[in-house]
């Protein structure tokens, strides 16, 4: 009973369901129609709208039209009718004077164009010399000029025919001739010795440009047989010459001064790499100097390569500066309380007046910075002082670094910023380095548009000078 209860219910439910559901897809249905027909009419709606208000707008156009142009009265046109055909008579006429005269232009002007298109294909399928094609001109130019000058005096004739012309002055004709070739012969003289005199000192050139090669970049063109505009093209390349050969004495310099320095360490750790081999291995004390003198090597040679690696990319203008305002006081702060950290047996001063900002790459100044502070803490004995000053003078901003050191020699101080250069030759590694963070330095002070100053005295001091210009 309870089971057939039970079904009867089941199936009363799921009527109920159904007819729910027909009843909400019935709802769907209609509420999608209305939509698709409200959004029917309105799109219907809204294009008969634009059509109206298009045919609204040209019969507006039109009637505004009709209103505002009015027919000129007949009498108007009689009395401007004179003004009308002096006014296209003149138009008419300035036309055909324009054409005529263009057709004229392109009539005289037709030989000298043919001429040139001919004379302009045959040098390109024909290498010929520049005097050649000088005297080439010259007979050209002869021969157009002496054909004109007889077309006119045939045509100003007017009295006579080309044809009564040309039989009843033979002799005329003989001796046109013959005056023509004589010119032709004069100009083709004239042609040739005016190119030899003119190409004279290019050809000296050549052979003196043949002659200079890597090995010979101290031979310069001779300025005193040239002229004019050649005179200032050898003046050029004698310039040129001399910026190539300071260039490739550098390269020179610089490759060889790479290779002593790099030497130099590689022959220190092959020493003590073959006294390892030998007694090394039972000998403690050996073994640990080996080690300290390798490991230090080392970091020389890789503080070099870094720094070489540095100079090529500069030079090659692969390093990119990130620069922006900084707080240079809080920079200079910083420095000072390093420097005092690293020079123990040293003085250091720091006198920081000015309070402001400054436009550059910050660690790339401080890098500079810490070369020229390096430098004076080398080169200053013991109980010495070292002073970083920072201030404001003229608008510029002012770093200066004073030693009371070794001092440079007055004739050194032009090539300090050189690579490889040392003051002093008798200078270690421990005290000279190896004479290419100052060259660093410049390069960076340089990027920041800087202007470096340095004074010197021997045994009293250094002063450095840094001005940026304040922004």
């Amino acid at each position: 009973m309870n089971k057939h209860y039970h079904d009867i219910n089941f199936e009363k439910l799921i009527r109920e369901k159904e007819e729910q559901l027909k009843e909400r897809i019935r709802s769907e249905s209609e509420w999608f129609q209305s939509r698709m027909q409200r959004k029917f009419y309105n799109k219907t709606h809204v294009k008969e709208r634009c059509k109206n208000k298009k045919r609204q707008a040209k019969v507006k156009s039109t009637t505004k039209k009709e209103g505002t142009t009015k027919k000129k009265p007949l009498i108007l046109h009689i009395l401007l009718s004179p003004f009308y055909l002096v006014y296209y008579t003149f138009f008419v006429l300035f036309k055909t004077i324009s054409l005529v005269g263009l057709v004229a232009k392109y009539i005289i002007l037709s030989p000298f164009i043919v001429i040139g298109f001919i004379v302009r294909k045959i040098t390109e399928f024909i290498r010929m010399s520049l005097s050649f094609k000088i005297t080439f001109v010259f007979s050209i130019v002869f021969i157009a000029f002496t054909l004109i000058y007889h077309l006119l005096l045939m045509v100003l004739m007017d009295s006579i025919t080309i044809t009564d012309y040309i039989n009843k002055s033979e002799s005329l004709m003989f001796s046109a001739v013959v005056s023509s070739l004589f010119g032709l012969f004069i100009m083709i003289s004239i042609g040739v010795q005016v190119a030899r005199k003119v190409l004279l000192p290019i050809e000296v050139m050549t052979e003196d440009i043949k002659e200079i090669s890597s090995n010979s970049l101290d031979k310069r063109l001779n300025v005193s047989t040239a002229k004019d505009e050649l005179k200032d093209l050898s003046i050029a390349f004698n310039g040129m010459l001399d910026e190539l050969h300071e260039m490739y004495d550098k390269q020179s310099m610089f490759v060889s001064d790479a290779s002593h320095e790099l030497r130099t360490p590689i022959a220190v750790i092959q020493g003590y790499a073959s006294m390892l081999d030998r007694w090394g291995k039972s000998d403690p004390e050996v073994l640990s100097e080996s080690l300290i003198a390798i490991k230090t090597e080392s970091e020389n040679m890789k503080e070099l390569v870094e720094k070489l690696l540095f100079l090529a990319r500069a030079d090659k203008n692969r390093i990119v500066l990130e620069k922006e305002l900084f707080d240079i006081p809080g920079l200079m702060t910083e420095i000072v309380r390093e420097t005092e950290m690293i020079a123990h047996n040293h003085t250091v001063v720091g006198d920081i007046d000015f309070d402001g900002q400054l436009y550059g790459d910050q660690n790339s100044i401080k890098q500079a910075l810490r070369v020229f502070i390096d430098n004076s803490i080398k080169y200053t004995p013991d109980g010495g002082r070292v002073s970083i000053l920072l201030y404001n003078e003229e608008n510029n901003v002012i770093i200066s670094i004073k030693d009371t050191g070794i001092g440079i020699p007055k004739e050194d101080i032009p090539h300090i910023f050189d690579r490889f250069y040392r003051a002093d030759k008798s200078r270690t590694k421990e005290t000279g380095g190896n004479g290419l963070g100052l060259s660093i330095a410049k390069w960076i002070l340089d990027q920041h548009h800087c202007n470096v100053y340095v004074d010197s005295t021997v045994d009293v001091g250094t002063t450095t000078t840094i001005v940026f210009k304040y922004i």
